[in-house]
C-alpha cells in the first residue's frame, strides 16, 4: 500500500487537518516572522562556524541560529537536562502553540499530542558527556545522558512541558522527516486527536556531529558563504548543513473552526516512497500526494524543491519535476539556500514558508543561484520574490539519506 492509501484508512479517514500555528528557530531568523522577513529580503545565514573550532576541517560554514540565548527561552531546571537542539524545539514549540492561540488544558485529556522528527538527537550533549567519561571516569557522567541525546527527547520534553498527553512519538527518516512528521501528526488527528505539536528541529554543529556530516559526504567545501550552497546550479559543489526548523499546530479542521483559531492552510496531501537500486522515486511520491490532496498538475502554483545542492541529484529532482509539471511548468524555489540544509528540519521550515507564501501571495527566492543548469529544466525563482500569480496551493518536497522521499501538498485558507 503507499502512504497515501495508508493515510485514508480507518474511521474519520477524511478528516480535514488545518495549521493555526507556527514556531521557527533558524539561521537568518530567531521566531516566525523575523525568519519570514528575512526570506523575503533574501538575507542569508550561512556564516563561518562559531559554536566551535573549525579551523581544522575541510568545510568550515554552517547555518547557525543567530542570536539564541538559552536561559531566555528555557526554564533553568532545564538547562541541565537538555541539548541545544532540545532547547530550541522547546522555543519553537511554545511560539507555535501562542500563535495559534491554543491551550492545551481546555482540551480534552488526551486531545492534544506531539510528533517530530529527528536525525542526529542531542548530538553536543552526547559529546559532551562523552568527553567527561573518557577524560574522568564514569562517574562524572551526567545521569540526564540516559535521554538527552535519544532521538525522541524533543518530543517527550515538549509534551511534559506543555501537558500535550495524548499521542506522541518520533520519526527520523532524516530529511523527508519534517514532512513525514506531519503526516503522522495528520493520522492521529484522523484517529479521533484534536490537536498536535508536529514538525521537526535538529541540531548537531559541534565536533562530533561535524565529523559525521563529513563522513556521510556532499558538503560544500567553498569559503565563500554567497556560493557555497548552489542548488541546481551547474556550479553546484555540496550543501552547507544548519540547525533549526519549525514546529507546527496542526488541528482538526472543525475543532480548530469552534474555537474560532485563524488558519494559515490546510495539509491537503502526502505520500512517502522509498528508492530502489538505482530507482528514484520521488516523482512517485509527488503524485501519490496530489492524489491524497484530489489534485491535477495544474493545481500546483508552487514547488519547494529538496535542492541537495549535488548535480546529480539536483539533475534528478528537476527530472523528477518536470515529469510532473513539464519543462518550467511550474515556479519552484529554494528558501533554504539562506538556511543550509537543516536535515530534519528543513522540510517542515519549508512547510512553514509555504504557508506563509499562500497567506501573502508571494513567493520566496532561491538565492545563490543565478540561473539552473541546462540538464534542469525548471522554472527557478532567483533574485527575489515573485508576486503578480495567484497562489493556492503549493507542493513541498523532501529527500532524506538512505532513501527516503515525502512530499506534502499545502492549501491556502
Amino acid at each position: 500500500m503507499t502512504a497515501a492509501t495508508l493515510d485514508q484508512s480507518g474511521a474519520g479517514a477524511r478528516t480535514a487537518a488545518v495549521f493555526t500555528g507556527v514556531g521557527v528557530t533558524a539561521p537568518n531568523g530567531l521566531g516566525a516572522q523575523a525568519w519570514w522577513d528575512a526570506v523575503l529580503r533574501g538575507e542569508s545565514g550561512i556564516r563561518p562556524v562559531s559554536r566551535f573550532d573549525a579551523s581544522g576541517y575541510p568545510v568550515r560554514l554552517a547555518g547557525e541560529v543567530p542570536g539564541f540565548v538559552d536561559a531566555d527561552h528555557v526554564p533553568s531546571r532545564l538547562l541541565p537536562q537538555t541539548d541545544r537542539v532540545t532547547r530550541l524545539s522547546l522555543t519553537a514549540a511554545k511560539e507555535a502553540l501562542d500563535d495559534a492561540g491554543a491551550h492545551p488544558e481546555q482540551l480534552p485529556e488526551f486531545g492534544a499530542g506531539v510528533v517530530t522528527a529527528s536525525s542526529a538527537g542531542g548530538f553536543e550533549f552526547g559529546q559532551r558527556e562523552l568527553e567527561a567519561l573518557w577524560s574522568k571516569g564514569g562517574q562524572h557522567v551526567s545521569a540526564y545522558q540516559s535521554f538527552a541525546w535519544f532521538y525522541a527527547v524533543n518530543s517527550g520534553q515538549i509534551s511534559i512541558r506543555h501537558g500535550l498527553r495524548g499521542p506522541s512519538g518520533v520519526i527520523v527518516t532524516e530529511g523527508a522527516g519534517g514532512l513525514d512528521a506531519v503526516a503522522q501528526a495528520r493520522r492521529q488527528l484522523r484517529k479521533g486527536a484534536t490537536l498536535m505539536v508536529t514538525g521537526a528541529v535538529d541540531a548537531g554543529i559541534c565536533p562530533w556531529g561535524w565529523v559525521a556530516h563529513l563522513a556521510e559526504g556532499g558538503m560544500s567545501p567553498v569559503p565563500d558563504p554567497a556560493r557555497a550552497y548552489l542548488p541546481f546550479d551547474a556550479d553546484a559543489s555540496g550543501h552547507i548543513v544548519g540547525e533549526g526548523g519549525a514546529l507546527l499546530v496542526l488541528e482538526d479542521a472543525e475543532a480548530a473552526r469552534e474555537r474560532g483559531a485563524r488558519v494559515y492552510g490546510s495539509f491537503a496531501g502526502y505520500a512517502a516512497t522509498f528508492d530502489g537500486p538505482d530507482t528514484p522515486r520521488l516523482a512517485d511520491a509527488a503524485r501519490l500526494a496530489l492524489a491524497d490532496a484530489g489534485l491535477a498538475p495544474g493545481d500546483i502554483d508552487v514547488v519547494f524543491a529538496d535542492a541537495a545542492g549535488e548535480r546529480v541529484a539536483d539533475r534528478a529532482e528537476a527530472e523528477a519535476i518536470t515529469a510532473l509539471f513539464g519543462p518550467r511548468g511550474v515556479p519552484v524555489t529554494a528558501p533554504k539556500t539562506m538556511t543550509g540544509r537543516l536535515l530534519s528540519g528543513g522540510a517542515s521550515l519549508d512547510l512553514a514558508a509555504a504557508l506563509f507564501s499562500l497567506r501573502d501571495q508571494v513567493i520566496p527566492p532561491t538565492t545563490g543561484t543565478a540561473a539552473p543548469a541546462d540538464d534542469c529544466r525548471i522554472d527557478l525563482v532567483t533574485g527575489a520574490p515573485r508576486t503578480g500569480t495567484a497562489l493556492r496551493n503549493a507542493l513541498v518536497l523532501a529527500r532524506g539519506r538512505g532513501g527516503f522521499n515525502a512530499a506534502a501538498v499545502v492549501g491556502a485558507a
